[in-house]
């Protein structure tokens, strides 16, 4: 059949590749000049005049992302050299917090709670109990819960600890507002192990490469070789059905996966004329949340391990820093995270520079601060998301479609897999 996928994004790219290699013409179009969507390279200049090729937002990969890595390896990517991969830790500058060791799960996360540095034998012993009624439970919780609400009997510790800053890191959203069913598949997948991964799935994979490096570039190149078509800087105007296939722009096609963010997806539904007023209201109803990454150099000596975690609070933002220079990145060169970002970006980038003064990271120069309004949708309970059909040859994937990961890398990249698995279906069911 002859597909076009609109969106070279990694939800997009993931359906390029697995729709060419099912033996269908394959054209991708893409609205800008760079692959990747919210995952891309950005070029940046340096104080010093030199310049670097950064990433739009910073961003982390962990082992249970097995579809990710697969697809990695499918294009031609070696994990190994674009990923450095580290036992799951989340320390604080000052050497506490929450560091696994390289164990098979959940043996590493029993090992690691009990080892956990600056915790009382109460902290420790509140998370293990919880964590052995999740697993009882299955990893299953009533939909409207909370992270808060599943979290209640764990100490103020763990709270600020490991769950607020996984829960940011994972879901985009805080503990308050976040689905707690969600977040018990993450941790049921990643940290316990209970999702048929393999040893490592706790692993954190931090790319020590541009973002485009890691895959969207090798995709492109693949598709290529494959006869696949990529038209960029091309922002597809409409489309409509045609008979029993699709009009995109003019041009006929079989089939139609939409790879684009959820709005531009609405704006193409809404004018093609189909009745679809239901996948509309649903992914109109999206609540999106920032995320703000703030580039800074001027460090004078490396940071004690690549990724830290950071104490926030309203004054002091940022939850992450990452010191590129670990990472292939240029020597001094940080990047603070700060998940679900409401502030503007001048204040957030004050802010965080003067979080970063307070941990004795004095004298930083900004360099870049990016902020992506709609990184990721809110991961809130019982959430709705709209589903892969729309119509009959018509497909949405993208990590906004209905799937059991919050907004991810490897949510986009199984749902541009599912959605080219359907591509054979006469009705989408």
């Amino acid at each position: 059949m002859k597909v076009a996928v609109v969106g070279a994004g990694w939800a997009g790219l993931a359906a390029a590749v697995a729709a060419a290699r099912a033996g269908h013409a394959v054209t991708v179009l893409e609205a800008t000049r760079t692959p990747g969507g919210r995952a891309r390279a950005l070029p940046v200049g340096l104080p010093d005049g030199s310049s670097a090729v950064l990433d739009n937002g910073q961003h982390i990969l962990i082992g249970a992302y097995r579809a990710t890595l697969g697809l990695m390896r499918e294009v031609g990517v070696q994990s190994e050299r674009v990923l450095l991969r580290l036992p799951l830790a989340l320390r604080f500058p000052d050497g506490s917090g929450l560091a696994l060791p390289a164990w098979p799960a959940p043996f590493d996360a029993a090992a690691g709670i009990l080892a956990a540095k600056g915790w009382g034998w109460r902290d420790k012993v509140s998370l293990l109990r919880s964590a052995l009624g999740w697993r009882a439970a299955q990893f299953l919780c009533p939909p409207d819960t909370t992270v808060s609400g599943l979290c209640s009997d764990l100490t103020p510790r763990v709270m600020a600890e490991l769950i607020a800053p996984l829960c940011l890191s994972a879901l985009n959203t805080p503990a308050a507002r976040a689905s707690g069913q969600v977040f018990l598949r993450v941790l049921r997948d990643a940290m316990f192990g209970e999702g048929g991964g393999d040893r490592g799935s706790s692993n954190l994979l931090l790319p020590r490469r541009d973002l485009g490096q890691v895959f969207p570039e090798m995709a492109v190149a693949w598709l290529g070789h494959h006869g696949g078509l990529l038209r960029m800087g091309q922002r597809v105007s409409s489309v409509a059905p045609r008979g029993s296939g699709w009009s995109v722009d003019g041009e006929m096609f079989d089939r139609v996966l939409l790879a684009c963010p959820d709005r531009e997806a609405v704006r193409l539904v809404e004018a093609s004329g189909l009745a679809a007023p239901s996948w509309i209201e649903c992914a109109r109803a999206l609540a999106h949340e920032a995320i703000t990454t703030v580039y800074a150099t001027g460090l004078h000596k490396p940071l004690p391990l690549p990724m830290l975690a950071l104490r926030s609070g309203p004054e002091a933002p940022a939850q992450f820093v990452f010191d590129r220079g670990q990472l292939g990145g240029p020597a001094g060169l940080l990047a603070f995270v700060v998940s679900a970002s409401n502030g503007d970006r001048d204040t957030v980038q004050r802010q965080v520079l003067a979080q970063a003064n307070d941990w004795g990271w004095t004298g930083l120069t900004p360099v870049q601060t990016v902020v992506e309004k709609r990184a990721t949708f809110a991961c809130t309970p019982g959430l709705r998301r709209p589903s892969m059909e729309i119509a009959a040859g018509l497909l949405a994937c993208g990590d906004y479609v209905a799937g059991p990961y919050p907004s991810t890398l490897e949510g986009a990249v199984r749902s541009g897999l599912e959605a080219a698995a359907r591509l054979n279906a006469g009705r989408v069911t």
